[in-house]
């Protein structure tokens, strides 16, 4: 990372990066932030799979509802848009637990976190730096994976985020899913997700749902779309061509050298030694 204007891509908020799309008085009101009892937020580290995973959202209800851009994303006015909306509202955040407004966990809202193998967030993050003007920029592979570990990413260190939320596993309004589990088998997921937030969804509207999700499908369907700031669910841009890429899993083998394999299982294993999902990530090393 160079220069200073790029310096100013990114400020410091709590200890963790966030681009100055996020503003600094945003990020200071958002524990007054109100929140509603019917609120659903859905929640990721960046490169997780968000959009797809709002895209199935959609799909699923049937009444109106609002997926909003992320609570982070924007100034001080964002948190009077949303104040004003009348429907159910579907709110995105790359935020830990920690920086959660208060209110949503008093209201005991539901949440929905996807999660993804860490490795191939790396890779992913890396190119989303390399085309993304709203982030600094960074050359090689070599320099951003050990930004990655170091967590001097935007939105801070994977580790934390993770268990930040990991530590609340056991609430029930909290459910946990994992982006290869979509890949695999986006039927199950989908189901899960209906029943967590309590929508009588057919077999047959899941099977039409799933056909209608699928990455490509979306990929399709997003850039076709205008790059509309306010469709976004990505706090670091409002460009939908940015959104998907590969969406592959396992893409990070063809950047990790065996070097940098050993040191991030090293890294992984150290950080993750309490953690009970730690084995989810663990698809193939």
């Amino acid at each position: 990372m160079s220069s200073s204007s790029e310096a100013e891509l990114l400020h410091t908020f709590k200890g963790i990066s966030f681009t100055t799309r996020s503003s600094p008085e945003l990020l200071k009101s958002l524990d007054t932030f109100d929140a509603r009892e019917d609120d659903v937020l859905l929640v990721s580290y960046p490169k997780s799979g968000t959009h797809w995973l709002a895209g199935v959202l959609a799909k699923l209800y049937k009444t109106q509802v609002t997926i909003t851009s992320p609570i982070e994303f924007g100034d001080i006015s964002r948190l009077e848009e949303l104040n004003k909306l009348s429907s159910k509202r579907i709110i995105p955040t790359h935020l830990d637990y920690n920086m959660l407004p208060p209110n949503f966990k008093k209201k005991k809202c539901k949440m929905i976190y996807i999660s993804r193998n860490p490795k191939d967030i790396a890779v992913s993050m890396f190119h989303y730096y390399r085309d993304n003007p709203n982030l600094p920029t960074v050359d090689t592979w070599t320099a951003f994976f050990d930004l990655f570990l170091k967590g001097n990413v935007v939105c801070g260190s994977w580790f934390d985020h993770f268990l930040s939320w990991e530590e609340h596993e056991d609430e029930k309004n909290i459910l946990f899913l994992f982006y290869e589990d979509m890949k695999k088998d986006l039927p199950k997921v989908v189901k899960e997700i209906s029943l967590f937030l309590n929508l009588n969804v057919s077999d047959n509207d899941i099977q039409d749902i799933c056909r209608k999700s699928s990455f490509l499908e979306m990929k399709n369907d997003t850039e076709k779309e205008n790059s509309d700031p306010s469709h976004t669910v990505c706090a670091l841009t409002s460009n939908r061509k940015l959104i998907f890429r590969k969406g592959a899993v396992g893409d990070w083998k063809n950047y990790f050298t065996p070097k940098q394999n050993i040191r991030f299982q090293e890294i992984f294993n150290e950080k993750m030694k309490l953690s009970k999902m730690a084995d989810s990530f663990i698809y193939e090393c």
